[in-house]
């Protein structure tokens, strides 16, 4: 199966970037699933039900979510309606929508995509990402039930990302981290087969600071004081991710390559 993972989409010029590259990507690169993290993908905090539809229009299969995934009120409503949307496998009690699901591709290949919330250095305490992801993975065994799996770890600090890349080798074919909008140089196929990066980096403007103008950023970093809100940077978008592909019988993966498409970034593809 061959599966593009696209990180972080940043306002407006991430979902430009999407918009205009996914469609080629899918066809030139026969892909059989897409995953997009979409929580930064509406004025750079959470995802408004009709950006959710430009996302999938343009060629994703799912969307994840993370920490700011309810920052835009509608998707609190619109999560239940569309099943293609995955909120954190550990947010909340009595959150809406679901934190995994299990697709189908066009072959009627089943995989599984499940994110989960990392709690080192994160603003709030959330649930056990460890355990989570255990007891999802224990429920869908890969090579059984599901010929791949796909864990996005949403969090602050690489040693957790790494260490759940780890925990689940050889259980799920992909653990990718998000979150902190840089791509790291650590893109590998782990020990037991898993596809491995600590983080995806974003889908936006990388004449920026993390995604966003940088002259707001820097007054508080020089200054200590905030003037105005963050706002999304707007200029040329680079399509940031990974793709992998996975052997049927087993759901390892067999091949894995970082993803920079246009923008500030651009490398080959796979």
């Amino acid at each position: 199966m061959k599966i593009l993972f696209l990180g972080d989409v940043m306002g407006r010029a991430g979902r430009q970037a999407i918009s205009e590259n996914l469609p080629r990507l899918r066809t030139e690169w026969k892909l059989d699933f897409v995953v997009v993290n979409g929580e930064n993908a509406s004025s750079g905090s959470g995802l408004t039900a009709d950006h959710a539809k430009v996302l999938l229009a343009a060629g994703a299969d799912c969307l994840t979510l993370g920490d700011h995934a309810f920052d835009q009120k509608d998707m609190l409503q619109y999560i239940e309606a569309e099943p293609r949307i995955l909120r954190p496998l550990n947010y909340a009690k009595g959150a809406p929508g679901r934190g995994h699901r299990v697709f189908s591709d066009a072959r009627g290949r089943k995989i599984l995509v499940t994110q989960v919330l990392g709690n080192v250095f994160m603003k709030r305490a959330f649930d056990d990402p460890f355990s989570a992801v255990d007891q999802v993975l224990s429920a869908h065994p890969l090579g059984g039930s599901v010929q791949a799996a796909l864990v996005d770890i949403h969090c602050e600090a690489t040693s957790e990302k790494m260490g759940m890349g780890h925990f689940c080798d050889g259980r799920a074919s992909v653990v990718v981290g998000t979150h902190t909008h840089v791509p790291t140089a650590d893109t590998m196929i782990l020990p037991s087969g898993t596809a491995f990066q600590s983080d995806a980096g974003m889908c936006g403007d990388y004449n920026s600071v993390i995604g966003m103008d940088k002259v707001e950023p820097l007054r508080r970093f020089v200054t200590g004081m905030a003037k105005s809100r963050f706002t999304p940077a707007m200029g040329e978008g680079t399509l940031s991710g990974l793709y992998v592909e996975t052997d049927d019988m087993t759901g390892r993966a067999i091949k894995v390559r970082a993803i920079r498409q246009g923008g500030r970034l651009d490398v080959s593809g796979p």
